[in-house]
């Protein structure tokens, strides 16, 4: 099985990888919002290059209040207008996923917390399989699949609370490999070595790993980790690294 995550808007090379065959699990952030490289995304398209720039400053030194002046700033009046625009790119990203994994043998998806749910599922249903809060069997492996982002200030539509994440990896059971969007909170694994910055990442998650002890655990969300790979007890944790900068995916 071939693993992806944090797609941000790498069709063209997400379909290379979905034409090599075989299960491809994807681990959420389809979407790209804003690349925080570049500034390229749904944020420069529709808001504006400069508030783009803006929000990344922000964003690097963790300032969520100055996010939120500058979102209302940038809104004044068009909220209802810039609504349907952000509507349409989201719509629009998630048909040019789907045509991206058509190649593949069988895709199961998950969501991560720039992803919105609904719109996400009404563009992939068809197409791939929707796991999260699943278990499903995969070259002989019982695989749980649990999608989402931890809360924060952002408040994004794919974040789930602590505790909506912590019933659904209870629904799951012993698994051989967990899938999650959310990083564990290891700090190794959670460390942003561009920014320098603890990345929100999921205590619930590592309860899960102590208590379950599935033999592998493969996630994404921290784009710039200070390891890529940790063990946690006997499970191997392994961040499947951010797709749209390398455009490779990890084999299992």
């Amino acid at each position: 099985m071939l693993i992806v995550s944090d797609v941000h808007g790498a069709f063209t090379e997400l379909a290379r990888v979905a034409s090599r065959g075989g299960p491809l699990l994807v681990l959420g952030d389809l979407l790209n919002f804003v690349d925080y490289r570049t500034g390229r995304g749904i944020a420069a398209d529709v808001y504006g290059p400069d508030y783009a720039r803006e929000f990344i400053r922000n964003r690097r030194t963790g300032d969520w209040p100055a996010n939120r002046r500058l979102w209302r700033r940038v809104q004044d009046g068009r909220e209802s207008e810039l609504a349907e625009h952000i509507r349409a790119e989201v719509r629009g990203q998630y048909r040019a996923a789907r045509r991206a994994l058509m190649p593949a043998e069988k895709a199961y998806v998950i969501h991560g917390n720039v992803d919105w749910p609904e719109e996400m599922a009404a563009a992939l249903a068809d197409e791939v399989v929707l796991v999260d809060g699943e278990v499903v069997q995969i070259d002989g492996y019982s695989v749980g699949f649990a999608g989402g982002g931890v809360p924060t200030p952002a408040r994004a539509r794919g974040e789930v609370s602590h505790e909506a994440m912590a019933a659904k990896l209870d629904a799951l059971g012993r698994v051989d490999i967990l899938c999650t969007h959310v990083a564990p909170a290891v700090a190794p694994l959670r460390r942003d070595v561009v920014t320098g910055m603890l990345e929100r990442s999921s205590s619930v998650v590592l309860d899960y790993l102590l208590t379950h002890r599935p033999r592998y655990h493969y996630f994404g969300d921290i784009h710039q980790p200070q390891a890529h790979a940790w063990r946690v007890g006997r499970t191997v944790c392994r961040n499947v690294g951010y797709f749209r900068a390398t455009a490779r995916a990890v084999r299992h």
